[in-house]
């Protein structure tokens, strides 16, 4: 601290007024004593002197002002605060280090007037100031507790509870304890829709021969692998005459066919959690592992497939709600097999996308556009024979595939709360096993329903003449 500074003007003045005091005090006690010797006085403090406490905000001063005049002060620790008397009624009080200590004041003949907790701590008001200046519309409240800073209160999203946090660790870096919470929902259900339509076309149009020659001794090979009569589409014709015989397979087909996939699962998260869905399986794949002797081992991994998803949601202002969304759609692709040791392994195909969105409460987003276009023709023929104008199409066969898939993936989020358990239902809570009567009898695979509506029932278990699986399906809920 520079000698000029005011500070260092009153410690200096205090210092001479207490060597001053002292050294009288000295003179006082050794001067001789005329007649009879008066006891030392005593010193009486007052009933109460606890003065409660003062909080100093570190590196910062407080003035303490007192009813009664004083004549001298003593600082507990003056590693924590230093202590300047500015005048007899008023005490300048700087905050050193973290921590608490006491401050006694005397008065005359050494009369404890009272004792002063001082507590050193981090800067509180101004971390409140700054608080209602960023953060006006949220209750944070900013307590000391020794080294550390509390804070409480509530907060509208876990944005403002991040925000206040990073500015009290601006005041006191690594000693913010925060209870606070944050107000409203903080549950997502995620509702996703996905759905996959696959249209495949194919056609085969070729002749396959198989010749023999000879009765017992024969020779014969086929332009493919081998004759396959037993499919759609297939035909065989054979011709013999001395020693030939000539087999020819005739395929001619043409084949269509549509894929619907369809999968709506509903999960719930925590704000800030991650939620996994997969609706699926596994299937085995044999992986080669070193052991500790040196020997090569076949261990097996499970590969999964199917539909899966995978979303985190961050609740934000209201019912803003911030969504980081993972849906994957894989299928086993026998196309792309391998075979490993003897083992044939699958391959997968796989349709997947990572979005991030944010969307109010009940709205949708839709993901589409995840077009898959696969296009394959194949011709298979006798060398120099299949090249023949006209006749080459008897030696030849040729096979054209074509497959496309379209996905697409509506997601909607929503705020939702626990609810009593008697307000769910689950689809089984109607359903009544059949009797021996009605199933051996009228062939029911349920019987009607009791101790319900005959309404519910049927809204149920379906339509009488449509049977009891033949109604709406899912999970009802009434």
């Amino acid at each position: 601290m520079p000698k000029s500074s005011p500070f260092h003007h009153l410690a200096r003045a205090l210092r001479t007024t207490a060597a001053a005091t002292i050294t009288a005090l000295a003179v006082t006690a050794f001067a001789p004593v005329a007649g009879a010797q008066t006891p030392p006085t005593a010193i009486t403090p007052m009933a109460d002197v606890r003065a409660g406490d003062m909080v100093v905000p570190l590196n910062k001063s407080e003035v303490l002002r007192l009813e009664r005049p004083f004549s001298d002060l003593s600082i507990g620790n003056a590693e924590i605060a230093d202590v300047v008397a500015l005048s007899d009624r008023s005490v300048y009080v700087l905050g050193k280090s973290l921590g608490t200590t006491n401050l006694s004041v005397y008065g005359r003949n050494k009369q404890l007037l009272a004792v002063v907790d001082i507590v050193v701590t981090h800067d509180v008001q101004g971390l409140k100031d700054k608080l209602n200046e960023l953060l006006p519309t949220e209750s944070v409240e900013v307590r000391p507790a020794g080294d550390s800073v509390i804070l409480s209160g509530t907060v509208s999203n876990p944005d403002r509870l991040a925000s206040a946090v990073s500015v009290a660790e601006r005041y006191a870096p690594g000693k913010v304890t925060n209870l606070l919470r944050v107000a409203g929902s903080q549950q997502v259900m995620l509702a996703v829709r996905i759905a996959e339509v696959a249209r495949t076309a194919a056609r085969e149009l070729g002749i396959k021969p198989d010749f023999t020659l000879g009765r017992e001794d024969s020779f014969s090979f086929t332009t493919l692998d081998g004759l396959d009569i037993t499919r759609f589409g297939a035909g065989l014709a054979e011709w013999t005459t001395g020693f030939v015989t000539l087999d020819v397979l005739i395929d001619a087909l043409e084949q269509k066919g549509v894929v619907k996939v369809l999968a709506e699962p509903n999960l719930i998260a925590l704000s800030g959690d991650t939620a996994n869905f997969l609706a699926g399986g596994e299937f085995p794949v044999p992986v080669a592992q070193d052991s500790d002797s040196g020997r090569t081992t076949i261990t097996i991994e499970f590969k999964q497939f199917g539909v899966g998803l995978a979303f985190t949601p961050t609740v934000l202002d209201g019912d803003l709600i911030n969504l980081v969304v993972s849906p994957e759609v894989s299928q086993i692709d026998d196309t792309n097999a391998v075979v490993l040791s003897g083992f044939r392994i699958p391959g997968l195909s796989t349709r997947r996308a990572t979005t991030t969105v944010e969307l109010r409460d009940g709205q949708s987003f839709a993901i589409a556009g995840l077009l898959q276009n696969d296009f394959q023709d194949q011709v298979r023929q006798l060398p120099g024979l299949g090249q023949l104008p006209v006749l080459g199409a008897l030696f030849r066969s040729t096979e054209f595939q074509r497959r496309e898939t379209e996905l697409v993936i509506i997601v909607t989020p929503r705020l939702v709360k626990p609810v009593a358990a008697g307000s769910l239902r689950s689809p089984t809570d109607y359903f009544v096993p059949p009797s021996d009567t009605d199933l051996f009898l009228f062939g029911r695979t349920e019987a009607p329903g009791s101790g319900i509506a005959p309404t519910q029932a049927r809204a149920v278990l379906g339509s009488q003449a449509g049977g009891g699986i033949a109604g709406a399906y899912g999970h009802i809920i009434k």
